[in-house]
């Protein structure tokens, strides 16, 4: 693999072979070390990304880059419409609109420790978790699901699940306007009707945290954060609707790439024209889904508000407000360099600098929030945006650690412990569907997420606001 230092923490892949661009990537000796040892596989998705018609120069990898499909995760690409620039529903993902919702309280540890374990016990009890998980409490009709998939999160809020000034704090306000539901299979429906409000399996999670360091104390007054606060972070996104969305469109894009003389170094690269029928309605079908997601964060953030309030603290104690919603895995139209490109991030974040009109008026002097997850043993981090990553990510930065072991090395690493007990010697109670979810999200399985924020602060693509430590997991 051929490659050269461009800026600290910054590196180059120039054009070759079939790449109509350069790739830029961002790491550390550490993450490089990593990248080395998987022979640069996600590098080669990345540079297969530069094949695809339209990109706009260069195809981008934050620094919690690993495999994924057809796009590494960690992936950042823009594309022309102007210019044949194409669609890839891999440079989204399956998970469409993944993404964290930072939930900020007026307790401290002092007030939660008490509590602890049964608030443990009630979050676990009212947001259901795990594969296919489903809500029984709260359902809605077809008719129902159509209109959330049309206007996002503000619908459950006019419905009493939710406070209307969490709107102002999620990316986009929680809707993507251009949404079509008809778009949708009925199969993608049947798949996601029951599972809105759930948090479903894998990595995604619900963690009680505290502020245990701040680190930019202008930006964290801005944001509301204070040493030992209670925080709760949520992490999912558009459950088995999203998912079929992503199958049903790669499907019909391996189809239709040839008649739009589209070449794909990998299939898996699925891709259409932008401006062609089939692109157009796969954007209204995401849209769709990740108004899904945005409702679905909604309603697990209204009974995480409920949980508290079971365990004795009113609305007034813990004071939960949303600091911000955003997504990791979507597609947006944005303005870069002039022109109007269709943004692709896929495990990635934006990350839009200080002064951006798309920033809560609140943050818009110290730049959008950057909630960077990392694993149940050890910290998450909050970061502010930077006019940097403006100039060189197309406002771009990480979504989390990334992983270094797959779920099956993780399993069997961990088999000869109990991650639980060793979790809750440490301060940390986890609630978990399955032993089997733990062991495959066990720490040792995911990078050091302060390696790969020291990475995006070199780099200059994000800025470290606070750290957060974690005192209770729900995972599936």
């Amino acid at each position: 693999m051929r490659f050269e230092r461009i800026a600290p923490y910054t590196y180059r892949i120039p054009r070759q072979g079939k790449m109509r661009v350069d790739a830029v990537f961002f790491a550390s000796e550490e993450i490089l070390k990593d990248l080395e040892g998987e022979n640069y596989a996600s590098l080669q998705q990345l540079m297969n990304v530069a094949t695809l018609p339209g990109i706009v120069e260069p195809a981008l990898a934050m620094p919690d880059i690993h495999w994924g499909y057809g796009f590494p995760i960690g992936g950042v690409a823009a594309f022309d419409p102007e210019a044949g620039g194409v669609v890839s529903p891999g440079g989204v993902g399956f998970d469409i609109n993944c993404g964290v919702r930072l939930l900020v309280s007026s307790l401290t540890l002092e007030d939660l420790l008490p509590r602890q374990k049964e608030l443990a016990d009630a979050l676990y009890r009212l947001i259901p978790s795990g594969v296919g998980s489903e809500r029984k409490d709260v359902r809605f009709s077809k008719k129902e699901l159509k209109e959330i998939l049309k206007e996002g999160a503000g619908w459950l809020i006019r419905r009493g699940f939710g406070y209307p000034e969490d709107l102002r704090f999620i990316e986009s306000e929680g809707r993507l306007p251009w949404a079509n539901p008809d778009k949708v299979s009925e199969r993608a429906f049947e798949r996601g009707a029951p599972q809105i409000g759930t948090l479903g399996s894998g990595n995604h999670f619900l963690e009680v945290q505290y502020v245990d360091q701040i680190y930019d104390e202008v930006t964290a007054e801005a944001f509301g954060l204070f040493p030992n606060q209670i925080t709760v972070l949520i992490h999912t996104g558009s459950r088995g609707l999203g998912h079929q969305v992503c199958q049903d469109y790669v499907e019909k894009f391996l189809r239709s790439a040839p008649r739009h003389g589209i070449e794909l170094v990998d299939k898996q690269l699925a891709a259409a024209p932008i401006h062609s029928p089939e692109g157009q309605d796969y954007l209204q079908a995401m849209a769709a889904a990740a108004n899904f997601a945005f409702a679905n964060r909604q309603l697990i953030a209204h009974f995480v508000r409920e949980a508290f309030e079971a365990v004795g603290y009113t609305p007034r104690d813990h004071g939960l407000r949303v600091l911000y919603d955003l997504a990791h895995n979507n597609a947006k139209f944005e303005e870069h360099g002039g022109r109007r490109v269709l943004v692709h991030r896929k495990g990635a974040t934006r990350a839009f600098g200080p002064g951006h009109p798309e920033i809560p008026p609140e943050y818009r002097k110290v730049g959008q929030p950057v909630l960077v997850p990392g694993d149940m043993g050890r910290y998450s981090f909050v970061l502010s945006g930077t006019e940097r990553a403006m100039a060189v990510s197309f406002g771009s930065s990480c979504h989390g650690a990334g992983r270094k072991m797959s779920r099956h090395q993780a399993k069997r690493v961990a088999r000869e412990r109990n991650l639980i007990k060793e979790l809750a010697e440490r301060g940390i109670l986890v609630r978990a569907a399955t032993r089997a979810t733990v062991d495959e999200e066990m720490p040792e399985a995911y990078k050091d997420v302060s390696v790969v924020v020291e990475a995006v602060q070199g780099a200059g693509i994000g800025q470290k606001v606070a750290r957060l430590r974690p005192l209770i997991v729900v995972k599936g």
